[in-house]
């Protein structure tokens, strides 16, 4: 199991996140504990209401939400009943078994895994301390708990969690079925939270994958001299649709601004994987591929995205990968001379100049042999004609003395016997 702790000073964000991914069919609500009466009959702003309550006790304190996250492994299937008794048991350990909190499980990965929210003002008015919750009381939680329910354990090489980002069905937003706000924060929130980028044209090949761009404008354009960002959705064909919203509207706020304290964050924490990344690539160069499509499916298998940035003549200029194991980019150039998109693209000519010349050689084989098969038959029926002709001109020169001018068969003479 492995926990994820968010702390925010937005609990109307944190709550709304979770509700809009129930109205996605995306997520249920699986546990509420410390509210009166029935929480499935009450709307967003009677759950928010509960919580303002106890905010309002304590205004100075800015930090008061906590949204936390309990992952599970992807072999482990878990009933709505186990993950109540885990919340709860979770919950208490760390300190929060008094507080009201609600309890969400959520669809949206290959692994189960359920968000709780709730705040660290008492009902007092006293504030629970968050600091380093997550390195103490939360770690000491998590091993207890796995011991306790037998789960997989996250220290280890049994942990193999599976992504749990999905790219926006453009056709439920085209036709007004996903609220488009909505649907560009949950995306933008996932990628920016997970994944390991050192600059925006890096960030967007992330964000492609799931249907979003984030975009500043032309570089004379008032929004891009002011640092604004907006994100928008992406067709298939991959052209911008629907009305951009901009980055300050959304929920995390990922401004342009917060984004370069992400890039210089990332840009030594994705060192370690690396070494990792080049071996995988090497690894299927070195199995040869005939052409870019081949290269690229081939990494895909590996859960890496080869992207190539392609120039107004149509020619690659460039090469991103996006590592979705390990939820890191890196351009080619990052990684080395032979990962450029100019020495890789080099190797599929070769390649296919190899090909070409094998095929080539086979179909100039084919022909010569198809040619000597041709002579040979030719030279067979030759040989037969005259071995034919042959044939009857002896058998004419043997039978010529048989017979005589009148052309019949002339009558032997017979040979007198001697008389003693």
């Amino acid at each position: 199991m492995v926990a994820k702790i968010i702390t925010g000073k937005s609990f109307r964000g944190a709550l709304h996140y979770n509700e809009n991914k129930v109205l996605e069919g995306k997520a249920e609500l699986i546990l509420a504990s410390g509210f009166a009466g029935d929480i499935e009959r009450m709307n967003f702003n009677q759950k928010l209401h509960r919580f303002e309550n106890l905010l309002m006790l304590n205004p100075k304190v800015k930090t008061n939400t906590l949204h936390i996250s309990l992952n599970f492994d992807a072999a482990e299937k878990l009933t709505d009943e186990t993950l109540q008794k885990i919340a709860l048991t979770y919950m208490e350990k760390i300190g929060f078994g008094d507080q009201p909190f609600i309890a969400y499980r959520h669809h949206d990965a290959g692994h189960d895994h359920i968000h709780l929210v709730t705040t660290n003002i008492k009902a007092d008015g006293e504030r629970i301390d968050l600091h380093n919750i997550g390195a103490n009381q939360s770690e000491k939680a998590r091993k207890e708990i796995e011991a306790e329910y037998k789960l997989v354990k996250a220290q280890g090489k049994e942990y193999k969690p599976e992504p749990g980002i999905k790219a926006v069905d453009i056709e439920k937003v085209l036709y007004g079925k996903l609220p488009t706000k909505r649907a560009v924060s949950n995306t933008v929130n996932a990628v920016t939270k997970s994944y390991k980028f050192t600059s925006l044209a890096e960030l967007n090949a992330v964000l492609k994958q799931f249907n979003v761009v984030a975009d500043r404008g032309t570089e004379d354009s008032q929004m891009f001299q002011k640092k604004g960002l907006i994100y928008s959705f992406l067709d298939e064909k991959g052209n911008k649709i629907g009305i951009p919203i901009k980055s300050s509207s959304l929920y995390t706020k990922p401004t342009l601004p917060w984004l370069e304290k992400q890039f210089r964050k990332h840009e030594q924490n994705r060192l370690q994987f690396k070494p990792q990344l080049k071996r995988t690539i090497d690894t299927v160069l070195l199995a040869k591929p005939a052409d870019q499509s081949t290269f690229i499916a081939s990494l895909k298998a590996q859960g890496i995205a080869a992207i190539f940035r392609i120039g107004v003549n149509g020619q690659a200029y460039g090469i991103t990968f996006v590592d979705h194991k390990n939820k890191t980019v890196f351009n080619g150039s990052d990684l080395g001379k032979a990962y450029s998109a100019k020495a890789i693209i080099s190797s599929f000519s070769k390649q296919d100049t190899l090909q070409k010349s094998r095929s080539y050689l086979h179909k100039s084989m084919e022909k010569t042999q198809k040619s000597t098969k041709i002579i040979d038959t030719e030279e067979l029926k030759r040989n037969a004609i005259e071995f034919s002709s042959s044939k009857h001109t002896l058998l004419d020169a043997l039978m010529k003395d048989q017979y005589d001018q009148s052309g019949q068969v002339p009558k032997k003479k017979k040979r007198k016997k001697l008389r003693i």
